[in-house]
């Protein structure tokens, strides 16, 4: 092929697509191996969208400042393209405000026929955001499978395709809940040798008791999250100031989201970082809070998948924040996604796949407590169940 059959062949998925698809036949060239989507073939298939619930069984129960809970509701989706699948899911905890129903109902208006192009990101994820005002969770099982199918039809996984070294890959925290100080014991005891940084559950009158009985086995370095649960910011201040003697590095959502000066209170006082959980969702959440946190967390259910994260952890940087790339109560399909971002953020909380009991996914794994990144293309899953 001469260089003006090329370009005129590559010129088929469009100056608006969010991956040029001039790095499709890069990738050919790269990766034999692999089977790769024909560029000659685009627009010539059809993406066709399919979902069903999934209910995700804890191995412990989990119980953070507000409620516990067994179980958590989930959709798996598929999106397939000429022979390609890419995965996605949807994840509902309590406080997110969404459930099967609700994700469902959102899927079935989502129209895909007029797109031929899975290549162009932005316009597809454009048209799925401008469906509703909400709807986070639908939004990210879309946007994580349209993600995964591009990486797959490219032969490439996506923290490539991204331009990330998966060796920065950070530690990532194992999350432990409020619970009595037997079961707190036995689960750091489950930890001790897998992990590297423990997240703890706070928020109530016995967090002390819970730091106790942690650092009565273990001198890990630990994260704190408490989840709004602090209503007293003088107190709060005086907490933080306990937990940094006791070894914790940094702490989440210390207090009620709509008390933004109060959070700016401690954030200018606190010995350690205090990063916005709750507080944030999208990307246009990141302005408002700046100067009120240190950090973010990013969770892609709540700011609708990779796309939108990917803008928020540049945006935050460009603020001088910290970042945070942390998950629900998850497959490994949706922390397999975000573990492509890991590398281009400070702290990684992506052990949601890791609570559950009936993962239909192997992606993302932990060895020595450090995220390891699959080579496989796309998220880099392989079904198991």
């Amino acid at each position: 092929m001469n260089r003006r059959d090329f370009l005129k062949t590559a010129g088929l998925a469009g100056a608006a697509c969010a991956v040029p698809a001039t790095a499709i036949t890069a990738c050919n060239e790269v990766n034999k191996n692999v089977n790769i989507f024909n560029i000659n073939r685009l627009g010539k298939g059809s993406l066709k969208l399919s979902y069903e619930p999934y209910e995700l069984k804890l191995r412990h129960t989990f119980t953070v400042a507000s409620y516990s809970r067994t179980t958590t509701p989930d959709v798996q989706l598929r999106l397939e393209y000429d022979g390609f699948t890419g995965y996605g899911e949807a994840s509902m905890p309590p406080y997110l405000g969404q459930s099967v129903e609700s994700v469902c109902n959102f899927l079935s208006r989502v129209d895909l026929s007029a797109f031929r192009d899975p290549f162009c990101i932005e316009d597809i994820l454009e048209y799925v955001d401008s469906l509703s005002p909400g709807d986070t969770a639908a939004k990210a099982a879309i946007d994580i499978a349209l993600h995964d199918l591009v990486g797959n039809m490219m032969g490439q996984p996506l923290y490539r395709i991204f331009g990330l070294n998966p060796e920065k890959a950070p530690a990532t925290s194992f999350t432990i809940g409020i619970d009595s100080p037997e079961v707190v014991r036995e689960k750091t005891l489950e930890a001790l040798g897998k992990y590297r940084i423990l997240k703890v559950k706070v928020g109530l009158d016995s967090d002390r008791e819970m730091i106790e009985t942690i650092r009565s086995v273990t001198d890990l370095p630990l994260v704190v999250d408490a989840n709004q649960g602090w209503k007293d910011r003088e107190k709060a201040l005086d907490m933080l100031f306990w937990l940094h003697r006791q070894g914790v590095q940094m702490a989440e959502q210390p207090m009620p989201k709509e008390r933004l000066d109060d959070i700016a209170w401690l954030s200018e006082r606190s010995p350690i970082p205090i990063f916005a959980d709750e507080s944030i969702q999208r990307l246009s959440d990141v302005k408002r809070i700046s100067g009120a946190f240190n950090g973010i967390n990013i969770k892609l259910m709540k700011c609708t998948g990779l796309n939108e994260a990917r803008k928020m952890i540049a945006y935050a940087r460009a603020e001088g924040m910290k970042v945070m790339m942390g998950c629900m109560t998850e497959t490994s399909c949706a922390v397999s996604a975000a573990a492509q971002l890991s590398p281009a953020v400070d702290f990684a909380d992506l052990d949601g796949n890791l609570l559950i009991s009936n993962d239909p996914f192997e992606g993302v794994l932990v060895e020595n407590g450090m995220l390891r990144l699959s080579g496989r293309p796309g998220l880099g899953l392989r079904r198991i169940r």
